[in-house]
């Protein structure tokens, strides 16, 4: 395993913060994990894993050691005529999963395309999108528990997943590092293009429903939509969408005729929070180097030497300007360091 000391974390988030890390160490093994939590050699070193970079801001440097998540390998593990297993490392990237289940005829994330960050991130939070969540298509992950150095395997059930949180997320949270999660996709896919602009585009696209048509109109969505972290900082959608009670709603919507909710069961809806933002007047804001997207009000963004202390204190702003004009609430979607 090489060990990197007084290293920069600018490459490894998406933000491009540049803050430093007191050692940053590349794993791609449970041997590598070993290394870091039982042996005595990083004993006194605060300890933290960094998969993609992509969910994550940080306000300050890192002084003990990075652990970036880099264990790969697909594999099918068993497959039947309706459906197949899949065995995927956790620091694979996401979206190049994706595209290689599409290409073989795989379905249920095709909706997943393009949300950035790594695999073994994807059942820490239970990514969604486009009306698919990943609990939809998990199996079971595996999980190297820090204090013992074994290898414990949970199944759905065990992760606990709701909108945006797993157990990984709560009462389990920096107790395990994911170093595996299996997926169970179909080869008869039943195809969901009824949630948000994915019809329009095929129509656009003058293409028919299929994994792969499905999976370039939410790549063109996104893109439409969601700027490149590579063009400017950004970690996608910064806070979650709220569930409210649906009273509640129903008197906002008296005030605030346009707002969109989709109802959650028969008491709750949920509400966007880039309609929130944009609609309390954050669209566009610029504060020197750090803002808020001019196209999509639920990205935050560092247009180049902005700092993770000052984006944080606009999130702040945020959530008091929501919460006076709406009585809401808003929840930060990015882990804060």
């Amino acid at each position: 395993m090489i060990v990197q000391k007084n290293v920069s974390l600018k490459p490894y988030n998406t933000f491009g913060l540049d803050v430093n890390a007191g050692f940053l160490a590349i794993v791609d093994s449970i041997d590598d994990l070993d290394e870091i939590y039982q042996t005595g050699r990083f004993r006194s070193q605060k300890k933290m894993v960094l998969g993609g970079g992509s969910n994550v801001l940080f306000t300050h440097g890192f002084t003990g050691i990075v652990a970036k998540n880099e264990i790969r390998g697909i594999s099918v593990q068993k497959e039947s005529s309706e459906d197949v297993l899949i065995s995927v490392g956790a620091g694979e990237d996401w979206h190049q999963f994706v595209l290689w289940s599409v290409e073989r005829g795989y379905g249920g994330i095709e909706n997943l395309s393009l949300i950035p960050g790594t695999v073994g991130a994807a059942p820490m939070q239970n990514i969604g999108a486009y009306g698919v969540e990943l609990k939809e298509v998990f199996h079971s992950l595996e999980a190297y528990e820090i204090k013992s150095g074994k290898t414990v395997t949970f199944f759905k059930e065990d992760c606990h997943f709701d909108y945006r949180f797993s157990v990984f997320k709560g009462e389990l949270k920096d107790q395990f590092v994911i170093t595996k999660v299996f997926f169970l996709l179909s080869k008869n896919p039943t195809f969901n293009t009824t949630y948000g602009a994915i019809e329009e585009t095929l129509e656009q696209m003058k293409e028919k429903p299929s994994l792969k048509s499905i999976s370039q109109a939410v790549i063109n969505i996104r893109q439409s939509k969601l700027p490149d972290p590579y063009d400017i900082g950004n970690a996608g959608s910064f806070f979650k969408n709220p569930v409210i009670e649906k009273l509640h709603f129903e008197a906002l919507e008296a005030q605030f005729p346009e707002i969109k909710g989709y109802p959650v069961g028969d008491d709750a809806v949920k509400v966007p929070a880039g309609w929130l933002i944009e609609n309390a007047g954050w669209k566009g804001y610029r504060e020197g180097d750090i803002g808020v997207h001019e196209n999509q009000a639920l990205v935050l963004v560092n247009h180049g030497m902005g700092k993770g202390k000052d984006i944080y204190r606009l999130s702040n702003e945020i959530r008091r300007s929501i919460e006076g004009k709406f009585g809401i609430e808003l929840e930060r979607e990015v882990n804060v360091i």
